[in-house]
């Protein structure tokens, strides 16, 4: 039943974004590669779990809740990366979704798969590229965002994630304000990013693949911010927080053994064979 899970909101609101952008900001963004896009992470996603859930013996079976996963993906692709051709978003997309069932550890794979899929793009492909300021810095985009992926997190218990990330930077983007003498009218256009606010908001709180434990979230989520500091002020990278989540994703690993914890459910723990069929294919990220 929808809107029984977490899922279904993230989904509505990211849908909801999509449609905002195309009809009130000059997109270039062809519809059908909207549909490519989360067609292939649908696809991919059926395929790879029937596959995998033969090769550990489960009953062959696609579940609503991985499609949610593969649906959440394939909206944040649209939202945040662009392309000249169908085969780069094909790429990305299969990409992505194929990240989560080959690079993990114990059942828990540590590559948002909506970031590995735009940088994949990115470095494979000569016509894919993101615009940081598709949404321009208009103050109720941000308020918008804000409200609606704050009861998301509300729910999930992910709030320390973003409040760190977004909390270093704008402390890093305000010192290097003051010290170059400019006015805050240029501090307040570097962070009013509705890509930035998405990606504080959808794509580096989730629960899935980044660090079980509370402290652990917080350092993770800061060394990102600093990354992400160096790389746009420094080496002028507009994608820098997208390089730097890929550059850190890999030290969740690190992270998890020092400091253990739960790892995150969407749905109360399951017993025997269920139980190791979801740990194996019941992931989300955009």
């Amino acid at each position: 039943m929808f809107f029984k899970d977490i899922r279904d909101y993230q989904i509505l609101f990211l849908g909801s974004f999509l449609i905002l952008g195309i009809g009130t900001r000059d997109w270039t963004l062809k519809p059908e590669l909207i549909g490519i896009a989360i067609a292939t992470c649908l696809t991919m996603q059926c395929l790879l779990s029937v596959v995998t859930s033969k090769s550990q013996g489960f009953q062959d079976k696609i579940q609503l809740s991985n499609l949610r996963s593969a649906l959440i993906t394939g909206l944040g692709l649209s939202l945040l990366l662009r392309a000249d051709h169908w085969t780069t978003m094909a790429l990305a997309a299969a990409v992505a979704i194929t990240s989560k069932f080959i690079l993990h550890i114990g059942h828990k794979h540590f590559f948002n798969p909506g970031n590995f899929g735009i940088i994949s793009a990115l470095v494979l492909t000569g016509d894919a590229w993101v615009s940081p300021g598709q949404w321009g810095d208009e103050w109720w985009y941000g308020l918008l965002f804000i409200g609606t992926g704050g009861m998301i997190l509300q729910r999930i218990g992910r709030w320390d994630t973003t409040a760190a990330f977004l909390g270093a930077y704008s402390l890093l983007e305000a010192v290097r304000n003051l010290w170059l003498g400019w006015t805050w009218d240029v501090y307040v256009h570097r962070l009013m990013s509705g890509s930035l606010l998405l990606f504080a908001l959808f794509m580096i709180t989730d629960p899935r693949s980044i660090p079980n434990a509370k402290l652990g979230r917080i350092i993770w989520a800061l060394c990102i911010a600093i990354l992400t500091f160096i790389l746009r002020n420094y080496f002028y990278l507009s994608t820098a927080v997208f390089w730097s989540l890929f550059a850190l994703s890999p030290l969740t690993i690190l992270i998890d053994y020092l400091w253990s914890a739960p790892r995150f459910a969407w749905h109360p723990e399951p017993r025997g064979r269920e139980k190791n069929d979801l740990l194996m294919m019941n992931e989300v990220s955009i």
